[in-house]
């Protein structure tokens, strides 16, 4: 995915859950109130001085993202990204999926008012290890992720954490721009509809970001446009992928054969992605393939990155505004309870060239 294995998660903190793990949950819990009390406001951090220059740049940065995202590109305004954890730079969450051998189904966990979830966020990676063994013991397919940052959907004060200040200026106004996406506008139970939109608006909104704030020759602005375009060529190989896949697993193959061939689909992309990552213009996705495929690491991969040609052809059709584009999906979310479905249904009716 990208050279951290990058991945935006939503982290689930409802403490009241019949039927969830309550180990689960304290776990989850006690990790976010320690990033909550042990976090200071950015002023407090500017004030110390003793992060290096460039680290307390990128920190003076994240009050100017904020702002643009809110009065330019309409997102919500919330208290969050206003204090910093500094205690650690490892990256926060580490992120359980799972699914079946046989099918690009992702494994769910269910949590009240957001629905199905397609993973599960850890604070501490012996858990995440625990849990991914527990789930392969039951003859699925496991991965764990790293997460560089992660959203509570405005349930806490989130902070911006030290891996974001120490990674580069245009990852920091993305990830930024992607989590408040999630607490603009957040559907229960379509994780695939939030990852994509969210992505869409993080990689979209830093490149308008950096060109308003820095001009368009600037090599942020130049370094954010890059990244739109490598998306393209990621999404496109990753859904074409999985469409091969689904064509296998939707077969009368037996089990047994199905698994055969799934490792032959594997090797075989593996291929078709190192020609064209020859084709990349930053390092985003050059850790892809460094592990073992299998069902659960491409439908985590999948569900941020397969459908970002139809987000992106919405946005077209709306001017390539992120706000027309959030308020009619905000709409368009009143109407149906798929919005991919309905998404791909509005663009063929649609009079507006999106193509």
């Amino acid at each position: 995915m990208t050279k951290k294995k990058r991945v935006w998660v939503v982290l689930i903190l409802i403490l009241f859950c019949s039927g969830c793990d309550v180990a689960y949950l304290f776990h989850a819990a006690s990790g976010q109130f320690r990033l909550l009390k042990d976090s200071i406001s950015i002023q407090e951090a500017l004030n110390d001085r003793s992060l290096p220059p460039d680290e307390q740049e990128r920190l003076r940065l994240v009050a100017r993202i904020k702002t643009f995202g809110e009065k330019e590109l309409g997102l919500t305004e919330t208290d969050n990204y206003e204090t910093v954890y500094l205690s650690s730079s490892q990256c926060p969450i580490y992120t359980v999926s799972a699914a079946p051998k046989d099918c690009l189904c992702q494994q769910t966990w269910w949590f009240p008012f957001v629905g199905d979830i397609p993973y599960l966020g850890f604070f501490d990676l012996e858990r995440a290890k625990e849990e991914r063994d527990r789930l392969a013991g039951q003859d699925l397919d496991v991965c764990i992720g790293l997460a560089d940052a992660y959203s509570t959907l405005g349930w806490f004060k989130d902070p911006v954490t030290l891996n974001l200040i120490r990674g580069s200026t245009s990852d920091l106004a993305e990830t930024i721009l992607h989590e408040m996406t999630h607490t603009t506008l957040y559907l229960k139970g379509q994780s695939a509809f939030n990852e994509g939109l969210a992505v869409l608006v993080g990689k979209v909104g830093a490149y308008l970001f950096f060109e308003h704030a820095f001009g368009p020759s600037h090599p942020y602005t130049l370094t954010a446009k890059a990244s739109i375009e490598d998306e393209r060529l990621f999404s496109r190989f990753v859904a074409s992928l999985m469409d091969e896949l689904e064509c296998l697993y939707g077969s009368s193959l037996s089990y047994e054969e199905k698994l055969t061939q799934r490792e032959e689909i594997f090797a075989a992309s593996l291929g078709t992605f190192k020609d064209v990552s020859k084709r990349f213009r930053t390092d985003r996705f050059t850790r892809f393939g460094l592990r073992p495929l299998n069902n659960a690491t491409i439908v985590a991969v999948g569900l941020y990155h397969r459908h970002f040609d139809l987000f992106e052809a919405v946005l077209r059709a709306k001017g390539g505004s992120i706000r027309e584009t959030l308020s009619f999906f905000k709409g368009l979310s009143k109407e149906s309870n798929d919005l991919l479905d309905a998404m791909k249904l509005w663009l063929k009716r649609c009079p507006t060239p999106h193509t």
